[in-house]
């Protein structure tokens, strides 16, 4: 919601409400300079549009007008988050006038922000994976990184999945792992080429690292299971000496298998069981299709699109 182009002065009836409240975060609530600003600035904009549109207490403002408000938000182009930030702060208010006896209910209460669209992590192409998985060094420590690394690219594994493999799990002839997924629900899932070649190469100095009786298949330095931020902070630094311009995470490997195997195959429903996704809408979200194979399956499909 924009400000208005005159700056508007307010009626006492909405004015007044407005002042006992500011001085309640102030003296009561103890809450932080920053937050009270936020307050103030998001409540004076609101009671500014109110009055442009002829509403001059507070008493007024039932659903109808809450709702109003936000979609005047999303109008001028405001932020999910920002809306939503507004919306919790008019709940606040009207809270306080509830306990003050100014208002019988809080009208601002059954009104939701619109929700948030869930940003999609950006994906690496395969140029981008071809270099970061140019790894050669052939110390244990590094062997083990390449292995996690192809594993996570080649087989789709989240983060605590990989971990929580292991050498059990794996199994090289066939191309498959063993998986516990979210839920704690099992699952197989596939791998070849480069990454069993390079969890083989980790299994044959595995020795050298793990401790005895330990069963995990990646391990760290100590010899214990390798941890969720070890891994993390691994990938990192490979992405850096690699020369990778992106930054590397467990969860951009995984992004880009599923990116790449759908672009590829084109093939929802598998990718969906690759993935261990329950629901096909979250492999929607979390994939894109590449919108070029989008717009030449339209163009061959559609009778209306064919050139004649």
């Amino acid at each position: 919601m924009t400000p208005l182009a005159l700056p508007i002065t307010l009626p006492k009836t909405l004015q007044q409400p407005l002042d006992r409240f500011y001085e309640y975060l102030r003296a009561e609530r103890g809450l932080s300079l920053h937050t009270q600003r936020n307050y103030k600035q998001q409540l004076q904009t609101m009671a500014e549009y109110l009055v442009h549109v002829g509403v001059t207490d507070w008493q007024a403002v039932d659903a109808r007008w809450v709702r109003q408000l936000a979609s005047k938000g999303m109008r001028d182009g405001m932020k999910a988050s920002s809306i939503a930030t507004r919306l919790s702060s008019l709940r606040s208010f009207f809270d306080f006038l509830v306990l003050r006896g100014e208002l019988s209910a809080n009208t601002a209460r059954g009104v939701s922000a619109p929700r948030k669209k869930r940003p999609l992590p950006k994906n690496l192409d395969v140029d981008e994976v071809n270099q970061l998985l140019e790894v050669n060094e052939d110390d244990p420590l590094s062997i083990r990184d390449r292995a996690m690394m192809e594993l996570m690219y080649g087989a789709g594994l989240r983060l605590a999945e990989l971990v929580d493999v292991n050498v059990r799990d794996v199994q090289l002839r066939s191309g498959e792992i063993r998986v516990i997924g979210k839920g704690d629900k099992e699952r197989k899932v596939p791998f070849a080429g480069l990454a069993v070649e390079w969890v083989g190469n980790w299994l044959k100095v595995r020795k050298e690292v793990a401790a005895a009786g330990e069963p995990a298949l990646f391990v760290s330095k100590l010899g214990g299971r390798i941890s969720h931020r070890s891994v993390q902070k691994r990938m990192a630094q490979w992405g850096q000496k690699q020369a990778v311009a992106s930054h590397i995470t467990p969860h951009k490997l995984r992004h880009s298998f599923a990116t790449h195997m759908l672009e590829s195959s084109n093939n929802l429903r598998a990718v969906q069981e690759l993935l261990g996704h329950e629901n096909i809408s979250t492999t929607q979200i979390y994939t894109h299709l590449d919108f070029q194979h989008l717009a030449d399956v339209y163009d061959k499909a559609h009778p209306r699109a064919r050139k004649k």
